[in-house]
C-alpha cells in the first residue's frame, strides 16, 4: 500500500474505511454460511433429518448467500466509484503540476511521457484502487475472524492455519519482486515507444518528403517487438505466481483436512465440527490468493504511479508569487488586467536549456515601452521566442527579472497576468473542433459576429470560402485540413478577438504570400495600436508597423539596433 497514493487521492481513505466495514461483515457471513452448511450436511447424514426438517437451514443458507452477494456488489460499486474519483484527483494534480514545471523549464520527462502517464498510466491504477486495495483489506480481516472462530472448534486446525497462512504472502513477495522488475522494464519500453511514436507522427510529412519514413517504421517495429516481449515476460511470471499460490493454498487446506479427518476417526470431534472446519478452511486462504492475483493486475499502475510521483515531487523553481495587487482595468471584452498598457522590461535576464551548450538569453536587458510596438529580429536560435515566453509568464528566467511597470512579474498573480496577454506562439495549437470554435478559444464569450470579424481581419475570408462548411468546418487534431499558414491565421484570429493591453506575436506572417501578408500586417497594426506589443519576425513587413526594433544575436542584444518608423 503506497501512502503517497492515499494522500494524493483523498477519496481512497473513506473508501478504505468502507472496505474494512464490508470486510468484517463478509467475514461474519462466511462463518454463518459455514455453520449452516455443516449443520445441514451433518443433520442429513448423521441424524437422518428429512428435507422438510432441514428447510429452515436451507432457507437460511440461501439468505446468507444473497447477503454475501449484496456485500460483494456493494464493495464493487464503492470500489469503482472510489477508483474513478481517485484517478480524477491524481490526473488533475499531475497535469496542474506538469504545466507549472513545464512553464519553469523543470519538467523531469518529455511531454509524450507525461501524456502516457496521464492517460494509460493513471487508467492502469483502476486495478489498484478497484481490486487490489479492497482485497487487501479483506485479506487482513477475513482470515483473522475465521482463525479465531476455528480456534474454538479445533485448536489444532487453527494452529495449522496460523503456521501455513504466512507462506502465501512470503511467496507473493518473492514472486512480486520479480514481477515488479519486469513491469518496470515494460513501462520504460512503453514510455519510449509513445515518445518516439509521437515524434514520428508529428514529423511524418517531413519524413515522407525526404524518404525517411521506412527507417522510422522499422524503429517503431523494433520497439514494439521489445514491448511485446516484455509484456509476455510479465504474463509468464504472473501465471507462474498463480500456480505457486494455488499449490500452497491447496496443500494448506489438505493439511487441515488430514488433521481433522484423523481427529474425527479418533472420536476427538463431532462430524458437524469437522465439516465446519473443512468448509471454512479454504476461506482463510482465498483472500490472500486473490490479493496475489490482483497485485499482478495492478503492477503496471503502481509502476506508472511512481513516475507520477516523480513529477509531483519535483519542486517548481521558487517564485515569490503572491496575489496580484495591481489595479484592474476593464476592457471591451470584459476582461481585467493592468490599468492600461504596461511598460515591460527584461533586467539582466539569462535563460539556459539543458540540451543546449550555450544560453538562449545571456544577461539581456531591454525595455518595451508602454503603448508602443517593438519588433524583435535575429537569426534562428537567437532567443527571440524565449524572450516572448518570458514576457508571457510561461517561463522563469534562470537569473535576472522580468518587470511590469517596474514591478517583478513574479509578484503578480500568474492567471491574472496571462488574462492580460494575447500571445501567438510560433507553432500554434488547433484542436479537433470547428474553425469557429478554435477562434472562439481566444474569447469564449464572443458572439458569432465577433468571431467572423476576427476571421476576416486575419485574412481567412478566402480560406473559409474554400472549406466545405465555411467557418463551421470541423478540423482534425492539430488543425488537420489546413496548411501551416492557414493554421497560423486561425490562431491570429484568436489574438484579434481578444482585448488585452499586451500583445505578443511570434512570426505572425510566416508562411504567407506577399499580398496576404500585406493585408494581415494592417490588421496586426490595428490590434497593436495603443497596446504594448512585441512582434518577433524574420520578415520586413511587420517591421514597418513597429515603433522600434531590437536585434538579437547569440542570446544578446545587438547594440545600435535599427529603429523602425522613425521613433527613438
Amino acid at each position: 500500500m503506497d501512502p503517497r497514493l492515499l494522500c494524493a487521492a483523498s477519496s481512497t481513505r473513506v473508501f478504505l474505511v468502507v472496505s474494512a466495514l464490508l470486510g468484517v461483515l463478509t467475514a461474519l457471513v462466511v462463518v454463518v454460511q459455514a455453520a449452516l452448511l455443516s449443520d445441514a450436511i451433518s443433520g442429513v447424514f448423521a441424524e437422518g433429518l428429512t428435507l422438510a426438517e432441514i428447510r429452515p437451514l436451507a432457507l437460511g443458507l440461501l439468505g446468507v448467500v444473497l447477503v454475501r452477494g449484496v456485500l460483494a456488489w456493494g464493495g464493487e460499486v464503492a470500489a469503482h466509484r472510489a477508483s474513478a474519483t481517485a484517478k480524477s484527483q491524481l490526473r488533475g494534480s499531475l497535469l496542474q503540476h506538469a504545466v507549472q514545471l513545464s512553464a519553469a523549464g523543470a519538467l523531469p520527462m518529455s511531454r509524450a511521457e507525461v501524456t502516457t502517464l496521464a492517460v494509460r498510466g493513471i487508467d492502469a491504477l483502476d486495478a489498484y484502487f478497484a481490486r487490489y486495495l479492497p482485497q487487501l483489506v479483506l485479506a487482513a480481516v477475513v482470515p483473522l475472524v475465521v482463525i479465531v472462530v476455528t480456534l474454538g472448534a479445533s485448536p489444532t486446525a487453527a494452529l495449522i492455519m496460523v503456521l501455513t497462512l504466512p507462506l502465501i504472502p512470503v511467496f507473493m513477495a518473492l514472486v512480486g519482486w520479480q514481477t515488479q522488475r519486469r513491469t518496470d522494464r515494460q513501462w520504460r519500453t512503453l514510455a519510449r515507444l509513445s515518445g518516439h511514436f509521437l515524434d514520428v507522427v508529428a514529423g511524418l510529412p517531413t519524413l515522407k518528403a525526404f524518404g525517411r519514413s521506412k527507417g522510422q517504421a522499422r524503429a517503431i517495429r523494433e520497439i514494439t517487438a521489445e514491448y511485446r516481449r516484455s509484456s509476455m515476460a510479465v504474463l509468464r511470471v504472473a501465471f507462474l505466481s498463480s500456480l505457486v499460490l494455488e499449490l500452497l493454498a491447496t496443500l494448506s487446506v489438505a493439511l487441515v483436512a488430514v488433521t481433522v479427518g484423523f481427529s474425527l476417526l479418533a472420536g476427538g470431534i463431532e462430524l458437524r465440527t469437522a465439516l465446519f472446519v473443512l468448509v471454512i478452511a479454504p476461506e482463510v486462504y482465498l483472500p490472500w490468493r486473490l490479493v496475489g492475483q490482483h497485485f499482478h493486475a495492478s503492477t503496471e499502475g503502481m509502476t506508472a504511479a511512481r513516475s507520477v510521483f516523480d513529477v509531483l515531487e519535483t519542486p517548481v523553481p521558487s517564485r515569490s508569487r503572491a496575489p496580484g495587487t495591481q489595479p484592474a482595468r476593464q476592457g471591451q471584452s470584459g476582461r481585467t488586467g493592468p490599468p492600461g498598457p504596461p511598460e515591460l522590461r527584461l533586467d539582466g535576464v539569462s535563460v539556459t536549456y539543458p540540451d543546449r551548450p550555450r544560453a538562449a538569453l545571456d544577461e539581456v536587458s531591454v525595455e518595451f515601452p508602454s503603448g508602443r510596438t517593438t519588433v524583435v529580429r535575429g537569426a534562428s536560435g537567437a532567443g527571440k521566442s524565449t524572450m516572448l515566453r518570458l514576457l508571457a509568464g510561461l517561463r522563469t528566467p534562470g537569473s535576472g527579472r522580468v518587470l511590469v511597470d517596474g514591478q517583478p512579474l513574479d509578484d503578480l498573480d500568474a492567471d491574472t497576468w496571462r488574462e492580460s496577454v494575447s500571445w501567438l506562439p510560433q507553432q500554434p495549437t488547433l484542436f479537433a473542433a470547428t474553425v469557429r470554435e478554435n477562434i472562439r478559444l481566444g474569447l469564449p464569450s464572443a458572439g458569432d459576429e465577433q468571431v467572423a470579424a476576427a476571421a476576416d481581419a486575419a485574412g481567412l475570408h478566402a480560406v473559409l470560402a474554400a472549406l466545405p462548411d465555411g467557418i463551421d468546418t470541423r478540423l482534425g487534431d492539430r488543425g488537420a485540413g489546413l496548411s501551416a499558414g492557414q493554421r497560423r491565421r486561425v490562431a491570429l484570429a484568436r489574438v484579434l478577438l481578444r482585448d488585452t493591453p499586451v500583445v505578443l506575436l511570434d512570426e505572425p506572417t510566416a508562411g504567407l504570400d506577399a499580398d496576404t501578408e500585406a493585408g494581415l500586417v494592417e490588421a496586426i497594426a490595428d490590434v497593436c495600436r495603443g497596446r504594448t506589443a512585441v512582434i518577433v519576425s524574420h520578415r520586413e513587413a511587420p517591421a514597418g508597423i513597429a515603433d522600434r526594433a531590437v536585434d538579437l544575436a547569440d542570446g544578446r542584444v545587438v547594440l545600435g539596433a535599427g529603429i523602425a518608423g522613425g521613433a527613438g
